[in-house]
């Protein structure tokens, strides 16, 4: 009895042991991970005399705004890229859920007979690409997507990632589900959207952080397909900002002229905090199905 009670009592101090150094090493992996992102913001708020005097620091060594005031100078410009951010997030990120949830589900069925060819067919996809030319005349000259809010939509509709992610994930979805609805008269699309879908909520909210986060960072299909402002992303708009601004210190001190007002170094940081303040706050509302998901759906193939 008394030596069970030592045995006991060893493992309780193994384990707490364990979960002080597992504790500690997740606490300091944190603050290492938190400090770039300190750095970012305190660096948004200082000078940028300060900056290239003393380089990039958590806390402003000398305070300004110059940085936000450069970006928020048109505001109507500003806000109207959100605007256009958010709608093209938002459409995009539902349709390519719904359109990777419903592929996945069906590659996965033991009942579909091409199932094995099809799902090839989407993995080849992942290893050879017509290239850049090719898909461009495509979407410009046979689906006219010049000038169209639907050309940042469209191509990230569909991943191959995702489809094979939800297709191994729900493939550990009992079949007897899908046979038993069967039998009671359900159709195919009734069980994937009141039995499947229900069912997968942690690849879901995984693949829709993926993909809202690939549209809410896309600036390369505004800038091949967008000529109008109005249509600008928020991260082209950003992009063409920064650039116009590099553009003119540069000719001003070619021509002799110095330049001091314009904040390139402190605006960079200040467009990060802008351009990613809003997408962290998506990431609490789907992490406890997260790593869930990821997990499940790399393991079940």
């Amino acid at each position: 009895m008394r030596g069970k009670m030592m045995r006991r009592h060893r493992m309780s101090g193994d384990v707490v042991l364990f979960k002080s150094v597992g504790y500690s090493f997740l606490f300091l992996f944190a603050v290492v991970c938190l400090i770039p992102f300190l750095i970012v913001i305190g660096s948004s708020l200082t000078s940028e005399a300060s900056i290239i005097k003393y380089g990039y620091s958590i806390w402003p060594r000398e305070f300004s705004l110059s940085s936000y005031e450069t970006i928020f100078k048109s505001p109507v410009t500003i806000f109207r890229a959100y605007g256009v951010t958010i709608l093209v997030t938002t459409v995009g990120t539902c349709a390519s859920v719904f359109i990777n949830t419903m592929t996945g589900y069906v590659l996965q069925r033991k009942d579909f007979v091409w199932r094995n060819k099809i799902s090839f067919y989407f993995f080849f996809t992942t290893l050879f690409s017509g290239g850049l030319m090719p898909w461009y005349i495509l979407c410009v000259q046979y689906l006219h997507l010049k000038d169209n809010i639907l050309a940042m939509i469209l191509p990230g509709v569909v991943s191959v990632w995702n489809i094979l992610l939800v297709k191994g994930f729900m493939s550990g979805l009992p079949f007897e589900i899908t046979e038993s609805a069967k039998m009671d008269g359900a159709g195919d699309f009734t069980i994937f959207v009141k039995l499947v879908w229900p069912l997968s909520k942690p690849v879901i909210a995984t693949i829709g952080l993926f993909t809202a986060l690939m549209y809410w960072n896309d600036w390369y299909n505004s800038m091949l397909f967008i000529n109008g402002e109005k249509l600008y992303s928020l991260q082209y708009q950003l992009y063409k900002l920064v650039n116009d601004a590099q553009m003119l210190k540069k000719v001003a001190a070619e021509s002799g002229m110095v330049v001091d007002t314009v904040p390139i170094e402190s605006t960079k940081m200040a467009l990060t905090v802008v351009v990613t303040g809003p997408i962290i706050l998506l990431y609490p509302l789907v992490q406890r199905y997260f790593v869930k998901g990821l997990t499940l759906g790399a393991v079940k193939g």
